[in-house]
Order: structure tokens, then C-alpha cells, then sequence
């Protein structure tokens, strides 16, 4: 008894230890947003690329170390610069892949401070033995081997969508840049050669799946089955980290030589008048960039120098994975704002791979008013090509988009092909259904599942796309047995709406390596996401 009660005493006061050094409480919001509160006086909330998620340990070190708390919002480098164009007051930094954002989006000169925190090139992380097989190890590789290795079948890969990510923005243009014959800058002209229209194309054919973010796509990678992925150096080391751990086949590195692009992570005060904000701001930016957290930064497999790291780092940045810690990074020079948007939009409407994409809308009878008004404004932003344009989500000539309206069962099936009148008539259709009824989504899922069979899924980026607001009838094995038995890689994504079930919805996305977004306070900016992984 007596051992019991000392026992009971030391935690206590080991408790009270902890609490008096500030250790931060942190937690996460419904979209995976930590927050680390240390009962500080001073919030920094910063809107921050995914990437960054590895570096949250390092924030907290500060956050208890400053006694100033830090929440961070992650969303795409793109939704970055979005912000920026508009208002950013609800933010106190900003902290995007790249340079290239903060350019194009911060018109109004809102950020103060940017300097670059730490650096990654964007690289192509290829299954050890296909990488062998192609002849990549231990070479030089350009941008035409690679594309040579895609037209003969043998190399396919995952990539974030050029619209909505950095890195796949970055991967894009350095294809661009090198394609071109690395020009002092891609102009307007270039991008009419019908040359380059024809080997942009080709090489985006290898895309299998696509991902709005970075570090999703990595974990999409971990979950097995695919060959090869492009991203960061960083997550590159950090997947082969967690694939080492397991016993299982590393990824080789590939530094395309004559399109090498950097990721040059800047963070950036937001100026919205708050002396004691950009006091914290300061001590938060001269903390990361202090030498010891700068050399903890390289131990996460990030760079902070273009000519290399140091050598005690050295083991993170492995050369039997292809990575080069003392390469020094050249990289491609990025073209203006105007031919970027341009680069984007010739991207969305002809260079990708098409997408197949069946939308699987609730129209049970909770949806009935609000959620009715929203659902169908959502679908707007996808299916109305001038509200498209202005989020890069325009459908290209070869995409196909089918409808099915559901309740308690499938209504009825509409495609659309293109990006033309087709796509009007879709929409109207969507203002059409009414909502009533009950709900099962499994139903509605495989319906999905049926219309794709027609096919050949090869030719596409295929996906299902549900969105409910309600517990479903049913059971995720009405939908397994389907899935299994057509035996593609069909992702269903779905976006959770009002009192919908998120265990139903988890367990679509983890049969199918897909992920669930939470529509209920943004449902236009969860579609809008959503479209980043078709």
C-alpha cells in the first residue's frame, strides 16, 4: 500500500514537472491541423504546404522553449497563393514550397520577413530493381530517358496534380524546361510547339494516380502497389526510412539533370498590424534558422544549402538510395506569373492524363434545403467551366464525368464527355434531382464501380468521388465483393457532409487507398481538394 501511494506521488509531481516546463498540448482539428498551446500570450497560425508536417516536432521544441503557441493549417502550395490573391488576415505567416507562390500571390505586398527555411529538389523515387532494370543507377538521367522508359511501358508513376501541389507543379515545369531544350526561360511561344504538346503528353501518360498533396502522396506510395513516385528528396529518404523499417524494397533516387527544380520553402510574415505577432514571428524564424535547428532540419532529409550537407548528416542522405547529399543543385529558372497560369491551365485542359471521374451525389431526404442549396453550388466550381478555370479544375477534351443521383438506391446514370455542352447538361441535371428518400452508399459505390468496367482504365486517372450526409444502410461488403472483383485500382474518395458516418466513409478510403474530406464547415473547398487527386 504504502509502495502504491509513493508511487501515485512521483507521478503526480513528475506531472507537475512537465506542466511547469510548458510542455505544449497538442492536438488536431477535424482536418488534421495541430495545434500546439503552451498558454502563451501569442498565436502565430500559420498556412503552411503538407511537407511540413515533418517538422512539427521541431515547432513544438519552440513553442515550449518561447511560450508562444503555434497553430498550422496545411493546405496546397496553390491554395497559398489563393489565399494571398484574397485576404489573408486570418493568417500571421504563410510558409509555401516554394518562392514561386508567395511571387504569384501576394500582390498586395502583405509579406514581410520571407526567407527561405530550408531547401529539397523534387526527384523521381523509382523501386530499387525497376530503376536497375532501366539502367538509372549510378547514371545521369534526363528528362528524355525517363520519357522513353514511360513510352515503353516499363516505368509508370504517382505524382500530386500540377494545379494544386508544389511538387508536381515543379515536376511539371522542370518536364517543360527540359523538353524545350532548356531555354534561358519558357516564353507564351513555346508552349504552342506542337512538339513539345505531343512529349508533354506522352510522359504524363505514365501518371497512375494523382494526389493533392505531397506528403499524402507519400503515404499513398507506403500503402503499396505502385513503382515509382515523384516528390520531394525529403520524402523520398522519408519513405525509405518506413520501407527499410519493414523489410521492403527502397526507392532509388533520380535527379533528371537538365530539369532539376527546387522547393525553397520560404516562411513569410503576414502583416496585419500586430507589433507583438511579428515580434513572435521573428524569434520563431531566427529559431529555424539558428545552426542547430538548421542542422535537426538536415537530419529530417532536408537541405539548407545548394552545395551540399554536412557531413555528419550524411548517413540520412543516403547514396545506395540514389541520393546525392553533395550534389550541388542547379536549378531551372521558373517562368514569369503569366506563363506559369498559362502552363497550368494547358496542363488541365490538354496535357494530363484524363480523368474519369464518377460523382456519386446523396439526395436522400436530410439533404433536403441547406445541404441541397450547397451540394449543387459545390458541383458548380466543377462542372461550370468559368467558375473551373479560376481554381484550375477545368475538364479537358478527353475527360469523362458521370453522374449518379442516390438515395436508398442508384436513380439514374448521365455521362458527359469533353468539356463542352456536355457538361452543362450534367450540371443541370444535378439542380434537377430532388431530395427524399433514405441512404446506402455501397449501393451507390458499386453502381460506380459497374459504369467503369466500359473502360479502359489505363487511358484514365479513374475515381469515385461520394459525397453523403448520413448514415448509410448496407455494409462496406455489398461494395467489397465488387471492388475485388474487378481488380483495378479505383480510388473512392468521399466527402463527409452533415451527421455522416466518418467510420463508413474510413473504411471506403482505406480499402480503396483513398482519403475522406470533411465537407461540413467548406463543402466547395472540399470538391475543390478533392479534384487535386483526379
Amino acid at each position: 500500500m504504502k509502495r502504491n501511494k509513493f508511487l501515485l506521488l512521483v507521478l503526480l509531481l513528475f506531472s507537475l514537472l512537465l506542466s511547469a516546463c510548458g510542455t505544449p498540448s497538442a492536438s488536431e482539428t477535424d482536418q488534421g491541423n495541430p495545434q500546439l498551446n503552451v498558454g502563451g500570450s501569442v498565436t502565430l497560425r500559420i498556412l503552411s504546404g503538407s511537407e511540413n508536417q515533418e517538422l512539427e516536432e521541431i515547432l513544438a521544441d519552440f513553442a515550449r522553449e518561447y511560450k508562444i503557441n503555434i497553430e498550422m493549417e496545411y493546405k496546397g502550395s496553390l491554395d497559398i497563393m489563393r489565399t494571398l490573391q484574397g485576404d489573408p488576415s486570418d493568417y500571421d505567416a504563410v510558409w509555401p514550397a516554394s518562392s514561386l507562390w508567395l511571387t504569384a500571390g501576394d500582390t498586395s505586398y502583405r509579406v514581410k520577413h520571407a526567407q527561405s527555411i530550408s531547401i529539397t529538389p523534387v526527384v523521381f523515387g523509382i523501386r530499387q530493381s525497376l530503376a536497375e532494370e532501366l539502367g538509372f543507377v549510378g547514371a545521369e538521367v534526363s528528362v528524355s530517358d525517363l520519357l522513353e522508359a514511360i513510352q515503353s511501358g516499363k516505368l509508370n508513376f504517382c505524382m500530386t496534380s500540377a494545379t494544386q501541389s508544389n511538387s508536381g507543379c515543379s515536376a511539371y515545369i522542370g518536364f517543360l524546361y527540359a523538353l524545350l531544350g532548356n531555354p534561358d526561360m519558357i516564353t507564351q511561344e513555346d508552349l504552342q510547339d506542337p512538339g513539345l504538346t505531343e512529349e508533354i503528353t506522352a510522359l504524363l501518360s505514365g501518371v497512375d494516380r494523382s494526389s493533392g498533396s505531397s506528403d499524402w502522396l507519400k503515404d499513398l506510395f507506403l500503402m503499396g502497389g505502385y513503382d515509382a513516385m515523384v516528390n520531394y528528396e525529403c520524402l523520398i529518404i522519408s519513405a525509405n526510412q518506413e520501407l527499410e523499417a519493414r523489410g521492403e524494397e527502397t526507392l532509388y533516387a533520380v535527379y533528371p539533370y537538365d530539369g532539376l527544380s527546387i522547393a525553397d520553402s520560404p516562411l513569410g510574415y503576414v502583416d496585419n498590424g500586430e507589433d507583438k505577432k511579428e515580434e513572435a514571428f521573428l524569434q520563431l524564424q531566427e529559431y529555424l534558422l539558428s545552426d542547430e535547428v538548421q542542422n535537426r532540419i538536415q537530419r529530417t532529409g532536408r537541405r539548407t544549402g545548394y552545395e551540399g550537407v554536412a557531413a555528419e548528416n550524411e548517413d540520412v542522405f543516403r547514396s545506395d538510395w540514389g541520393i546525392q547529399p553533395q550534389r550541388v543543385l542547379s536549378p531551372i529558372r521558373m517562368p514569369s506569373t503569366d506563363v506559369l497560369f498559362e502552363c497550368l491551365n494547358l496542363y488541365q485542359t490538354q496535357f494530363r492524363k484524363p480523368s474519369l471521374t464518377v460523382y456519386c451525389l446523396d439526395y436522400s431526404g436530410s439533404m433536403s434545403g441547406e445541404g441541397w442549396d450547397q451540394m449543387v453550388e459545390a458541383m458548380s466550381y466543377i462542372l461550370d467551366q468559368d467558375k473551373a478555370r479560376a481554381n484550375f479544375l477545368q475538364a479537358s477534351q478527353n475527360e469523362i464525368n458521370i453522374l449518379i443521383p442516390f438515395d436508398s438506391w442508384p436513380r439514374d446514370v448521365y455521362t458527359a464527355q469533353g468539356n463542352g455542352s456536355a457538361l452543362e447538361a450534367l450540371y443541370d441535371q444535378v439542380t434537377a434531382e430532388e431530395a427524399t428518400g433514405g441512404t446506402d452508399i455501397y449501393a451507390a459505390a458499386v453502381e460506380g464501380l459497374q459504369q467503369l468496367e466500359g473502360y479502359d482504365l489505363s487511358q484514365y486517372v479513374p475515381a469515385i468521388i461520394l459525397l453523403t450526409d448520413g448514415m448509410s444502410s448496407g455494409t462496406l461488403s455489398d461494395f467489397q465483393d465488387s471492388y475485388e472483383a474487378l481488380g483495378a485500382d479505383i480510388p473512392v474518395f468521399s466527402i463527409m457532409f452533415g451527421d455522416a458516418d466518418p467510420t463508413q466513409l474510413e473504411e471506403l478510403a482505406e480499402l480503396t487507398n483513398a482519403r475522406v474530406f470533411d465537407g461540413r464547415e467548406d463543402l466547395i473547398g472540399a470538391f475543390r481538394s478533392v479534384k487535386g487527386y483526379n
